[in-house]
């Protein structure tokens, strides 16, 4: 129909988890973590997950898993699946940190650890245990440089072009920011800053020799 929007596009939400294992009971804790991993790829908007020790001698495991969007992700973590998954290590496994990625965390991609063995979903293309490399994430002056560029411009541009709306300018201050944010923060949030971070990756994830 004319002048309906499109729906917007559904954004991918990585959920990283770090947990303490007890080092007697290493053997079941890989079968366990394994055991979620499959769980967890039966479930509709499941696109992958995978997990890996900090160390040889280390207690810290990080699992990490993603699902095409919040309610896809939700299903999953309030099934009674997962429950029965999450009760039957308490014995050994403590969660220690949860952080979900997505937004601004999302666009600078920063997991835990430097590389996890990952079990790829029915909604991506391959199948089996893959390799996959997982950056750190950049500095917060880089992230804060890549901010302003997108932030910047868009602004100044936004600003010149409110100059001509009639009675503008006459509008309090207050709803002069009012309606130039509640403009850009969308433009800013789907276009601008994951066009920014994708030109600019390279440098982001430039590693210091």
């Amino acid at each position: 129909m004319v002048g309906m929007a499109e729906p917007e596009a559904p954004h991918p939400v990585t959920v990283a988890i770090e947990r303490r294992i007890d080092a007697d009971r290493t053997v079941e804790a890989t079968s366990w973590m394994q055991a979620g991993t499959d769980l967890a790829t039966a479930f509709p908007g499941f696109l992958g997950s995978g997990w890996v020790r900090a160390g040889e001698a280390s207690d810290l495991w990080y699992m990490l898993y993603r699902f095409r969007d919040i309610p896809t992700l939700e299903t999953w973590e309030q099934s009674p699946q997962r429950a029965w998954w999450l009760d039957s290590g308490r014995s050994f496994a403590k969660e220690v940190r949860v952080e979900r990625r997505t937004g601004i965390e999302g666009w600078f991609d920063a997991p835990f650890a430097t590389n996890v063995e990952s079990r790829r979903g029915a909604d991506s293309p391959t199948t089996g245990p893959v390799q996959q490399p997982v950056t750190s994430a950049p500095p917060r002056w880089k992230q804060s440089v890549t901010i302003w560029l997108g932030f910047f411009p868009c602004n100044l541009l936004a600003s010149w072009l409110f100059g001509f709306v009639p009675g503008f300018g006459e509008l309090p201050l207050v709803t002069r920011v009012l309606i130039s944010t509640v403009v850009l923060t969308p433009i800013m949030t789907f276009w601008v800053l994951p066009w920014v971070t994708r030109m600019l990756r390279p440098w982001l994830h430039r590693r210091r020799a």
